[in-house]
């Protein structure tokens, strides 16, 4: 075993990760300069340069600040018409014809200097989604998040302290995102893929709960008890596992469940909750109508979409949508501050920066009973109570405790069977997450390094070779 390394590389949804592990020392790798933790996004501009992390993330504010979106119709095709002429059928003069471009609908924008793909991991699992237009060139999803492992192992290469061949294990969650029965066959199929094509050779899939309980048991070897329900619950999906433990780190995986529930679920319930009141949903406006001036509601539910999904707000910054916010802004009224926050919102592409506001808003509710969602940029500052929120993301707790009585009936066993219950992943830090595990499993339940988990525990489990199911 002395010459032996193990490598993890946890991809995820919205962040990834990678650790080395060589029987002595387990360590991150700074992925991001000093830090571990990168987010997985990829930038491409019209050159088909591509940009990572939060390199692509940068780069995609910066050329979308500002720019003022513009469709123009698509050519789809030439169609050929008589003009005159040939009205003889018996002619071999077939007349003059004039032949015309046929257009689409307004789909391409000239202004568009890259596209941001994030959450990509997201559609592996969708049979569907086979090929993305970027500027004219189909990318497969594969190529998408190539970039994003050719990194990781560009960073391996460097830190590790003799040649890396190339293996490891590859985090992933227990069910990819989707409906289709055949999900996670094709997901695997085509991860492994863009693995090989980073140069990742002799890998394995394994469970990202497995890894977080393996972390948990290398780092806690005198923890005591025989079965362990892991409770992984990350950006993207929530995973969960129950292993019956044989020996230090020996363990049998009895069931794995997951759903498609994350943080960014909640980020997404949180702005539309808190901040499109302040933007101006629900409010009427007047416009000029055929036979005078009307007054109507502000069609907010055309912008909806796009504002929670920041990778693409920058396509409200379009006259179709931001004639109507103007006009509600020229008319005054009450509700002029909430046109002017729309407006301001979608002209500097704050939508990135109001998701991080979230997701520090949701940090300071871990530990105060109160919080201020303060976004100076657009003029917001909103004080909200943690029961509040909680009450806010109710549905959300009820699909959370589903899948827990779902993964002890898979299992074939009640809450008191388990004797340790390990809470890790970002959106573990809820305090009411935090409640609904205590009171099933009192006493019984710990919390164990909520980033860095699952790709410490892929290394130990790569350099102990231990099972996945």
């Amino acid at each position: 075993m002395a010459d032996r390394i193990g490598v993890g590389v946890d991809f995820g949804t919205t962040n990834s990760a990678a650790a080395i592990y060589d029987g002595t020392s387990l360590s991150l790798v700074s992925l991001e300069a000093s830090d571990p933790i990168m987010p997985s996004a990829t930038y491409i501009d019209r050159d088909l340069q591509r940009e990572t992390g939060m390199t692509a993330i940068e780069q995609y504010i910066e050329d979308n600040t500002g720019r003022k979106v513009e469709l123009v119709p698509e050519v789809i095709g030439h169609a050929t018409i008589s003009v005159g002429g040939g009205s003889d059928p018996t002619s071999r003069n077939p007349g003059e014809t004039l032949s015309t471009a046929v257009y689409g609908d307004a789909m391409t924008d000239t202004g568009l200097q890259g596209r941001l793909f994030r959450g990509t991991k997201r559609l592996l699992g969708n049979k569907d989604v086979r090929r993305l237009l970027v500027f004219d060139h189909p990318f497969r999803l594969v190529a998408l998040i190539t970039p994003i492992l050719l990194r990781i192992k560009a960073t391996l290469d460097a830190e590790l302290p003799r040649p890396y061949p190339g293996g490891g294990c590859l985090g992933h969650p227990v069910n990819f995102e989707g409906r289709d029965q055949h999900r996670n066959q094709l997901a695997h199929s085509r991860l492994g893929e863009a693995y090989k094509y980073a140069g990742f050779n002799d890998t394995r899939f394994y469970p990202e709960p497995i890894a977080a309980a393996v972390s948990f048991l290398h780092e806690h070897p005198q923890t005591s008890g025989d079965h362990l329900l892991t409770v992984d619950f990350g950006g993207g999906t929530l995973d969960l596992c129950v292993l019956r433990r044989q020996g230090e780190m020996a363990f049998e995986v009895v069931t794995t469940h997951g759903i498609g529930l994350g943080g960014d679920h909640i980020d997404q319930l949180v702005f539309r909750e808190l901040l499109f009141p302040l933007l101006g949903k629900g409010e009427r406006y007047t416009r000029r109508g055929e036979y005078g001036e009307i007054e109507t509601a502000f069609p907010f539910e055309d912008y909806e979409d796009l504002l929670v999904n920041w990778a693409v707000t920058y396509l409200l910054n379009q006259n179709k949508y931001t004639t109507p916010v103007q006009h509600c802004i020229d008319q005054g009224g009450p509700a002029l501050q909430k046109f002017r926050r729309l407006r301001e919102l979608i002209q500097q592409n704050h939508s990135y920066l109001v998701f991080q506001a979230i997701k520090d808003f949701k940090a300071d509710l871990s530990y105060h009973d109160v919080a201020v969602l303060d976004i100076p940029e657009i003029d917001v500052e909103v004080e909200l109570r943690r029961t509040e929120f909680e009450a806010m993301i109710a549905p959300l707790l009820t699909d959370f405790e589903g899948a827990v009585d779902t993964t002890l009936a898979k299992a074939n066993l009640g809450r008191e069977d388990i004797d340790i219950v390990l809470r890790t992943g970002g959106s573990s830090l809820i305090p009411a997450v935090h409640r609904l595990l205590d009171s099933r499993f009192p006493n019984r339940v710990v919390d164990h390094d909520p980033f860095t988990s699952v790709a410490n525990g892929l290394a130990i489990a790569d350099f102990h070779e231990l099972p996945a199911g």
